[in-house]
């Protein structure tokens, strides 16, 4: 059998302890650089003998292979990784969250602004982190273009984004959501199951000037209970968030009122039920970068598939329901006046034939 079958380049159980191994620390490699020292020790015998660099591409052929993409890539900052409040959020954020109790939910309104009803901003990230996420994540991105590594991309209308999950922030982004977007959630959100989120999805997003709504109709809701934005900087001009109104799912395309703009601001979030219709307007020059995560209730979700009354946030429905009750409140105007025009004619009627039979009684009408 030829020696560069693939068969043959399995890696050994029993490493060759008395092999030397190469070093790699001087290569601009995807793994540690120690990793591969120690790798080598397992590599066939006819590969013990070859080039560092055959050696190299092999045992990195086998370990992309086995690793996930999180594993693969090498991390400029450790800060993303590991959610420490000082260094992720603006002190008026922290602030906010060490009152205790009722006291709390006074504290987490303090620091909200609602520019349009329903939809809250503010103050949250650090601009140092926000500049450190965004490193990362073109890092990544760079990464995976060198390896011909696929990415697992936000959603399907937007093919300039990265899934935070897969750079390895799982952990981060569970601790946000458990810590501080719940809490928030519970305060502005009951009604759509804000005290009983149970999982999330975050990336960051990229907009340029061909990325963003052309018209009204491009306006959208997401697959989520609530719905978090962070704008990542400020080296852009454009891009204002456009709102609508709510919708349930019957009505997604349904009605698409502007009701404001909003312009995102670096380190400021912007915080809304995932129902609301929004859009992001062209980018004039520059790109914007937006940390986005949809945050998700089971619980939620089981009791509106059961109970229609839950349709009660979607505007559309509240529209309908009012113009039914409009038709309801005419028709039955329409008919009481019916009604007290039968009883109108009735009275007179009764009135004149009374009249007259009075006067027949007394012999003045044969």
């Amino acid at each position: 059998m030829d020696q560069s079958t693939p068969f043959n380049d399995r890696l050994v159980l029993n490493p060759t302890h008395d092999h030397m191994a190469d070093k790699y620390d001087d290569l601009d490699t995807e793994f540690e650089p120690q990793l591969f020292s120690s790798l080598e020790r397992h590599l066939p015998r006819h590969l013990l003998d070859a080039s560092r660099d055959t050696k190299h591409e092999r045992m990195q052929q086998i370990l992309r292979r086995y690793s996930t993409k999180e594993e693969c890539h090498r991390r400029i900052f450790r800060d993303p990784y590991t959610l420490n409040p000082k260094i992720f959020f603006q002190p008026t954020f922290l602030e906010a969250f060490r009152a205790k109790g009722k006291n709390l939910v006074t504290s987490i309104r303090s620091i909200m602004s609602e520019p349009v009803p329903g939809v809250y901003t503010f103050n949250m990230l650090n601009l140092n982190f926000c500049e450190k996420l965004i490193y990362e994540v073109k890092h990544f991105e760079a990464w995976a273009r060198n390896t011909d590594s696929s990415i697992l991309r936000p959603n399907t209308g937007n093919e300039d984004g990265v899934s935070l999950d897969d750079i390895g922030m799982k952990a981060t982004l569970n601790k946000l959501m458990e810590d501080y977007i719940s809490l928030i959630s519970r305060v502005l959100f009951p009604d759509v199951g804000g005290c009983s989120l149970d999982s999330r999805h975050g990336y960051v997003l990229q907009y340029g000037k061909d990325k963003a709504i052309k018209e009204v109709s491009d306006l959208h809701v997401d697959d989520s209970e609530v719905t978090l934005h962070v704008c990542l900087g400020n080296q852009f001009a454009g891009g204002e968030l456009v709102f609508g109104g709510q919708r349930c799912k019957d009505h997604v395309n349904g009605g698409t009122h502007i009701e404001k703009d909003l312009l995102p601001v670096g380190g400021q979030a912007i915080i809304h039920r995932g129902c609301r219709l929004y859009g992001a307007k062209p980018i004039k020059f520059g790109h914007r970068y937006n940390f986005l995560m949809w945050f998700k209730s089971s619980v939620f979700r089981e009791l509106q598939a059961h109970d229609k009354g839950f349709k009660d946030f979607c505007d559309e429905c509240q529209s309908q329901k009012s113009a039914r009750r409009n038709e309801w409140v005419a028709a039955k105007k329409r008919v009481i006046s019916c009604l007290l025009c039968l009883r109108v004619a009735l009275w007179k009627f009764l009135e004149t034939n009374c009249f007259c039979l009075m006067l027949s009684g007394v012999g003045l009408v044969g």
